[in-house]
C-alpha cells in the first residue's frame, strides 16, 4: 500500500492497540515500512466511529477461508491477543480531520490500496 501511496504524496500509517514492544514484532513480520502508531487507550479508534463486530461477521466465510489457505501452507497460527471482534478501518485524513472513513464488515473486507489511492486524488 506504501507504494502505491508514496507516489501521490500520501502516507499510510498503521495503528494497533497493543503497546510498541508487542507491536514490533508484527511490524517487522508485516515488513511495514511507513509509521505504525500504538493506540493504547483506543482514543483514534473510537474517534473515527470504529465499532466492535458482532462474532459472525469476524469469523465470516471469507475470513475462515484466509485461515484454511494459510493453513494448507503451513502456518500454525496462534491465539489471539488482541480482541477480535474490533475490526479496524481505513480513514483519509486531511489537515487533522477524517475526510472519509471505510469500516471493514469482516477481516477480509478491507479497501484496496489502489482504490484508497484514487480516492486520495479527490482530496488534493
Amino acid at each position: 500500500m506504501q507504494e502505491a501511496l508514496a507516489g501521490r504524496g500520501v502516507e499510510a500509517v498503521a495503528v494497533g492497540f497493543s503497546p510498541p514492544e508487542a507491536l514490533a514484532p508484527l511490524v517487522a513480520y508485516l515488513g511495514w515500512e511507513g509509521r505504525f502508531l500504538a493506540d493504547t487507550d483506543r482514543r483514534l479508534y473510537r474517534g473515527l466511529g470504529l465499532g466492535r463486530a458482532p462474532w459472525w461477521r469476524v469469523w465470516s466465510p471469507g475470513t475462515l477461508g484466509i485461515y484454511a489457505r494459510a493453513i494448507r501452507r503451513g502456518y500454525r497460527g496462534q491465539a489471539p491477543t488482541e480482541d477480535t471482534r474490533q475490526l479496524g478501518g481505513d480513514a483519509l485524513v486531511r489537515d487533522g480531520v477524517a475526510v472519509i472513513r471505510w469500516s471493514p464488515r469482516s477481516p477480509d473486507d478491507r479497501i484496496d490500496a489502489d482504490e484508497l489511492a484514487r480516492t486520495t486524488e479527490e482530496y488534493r
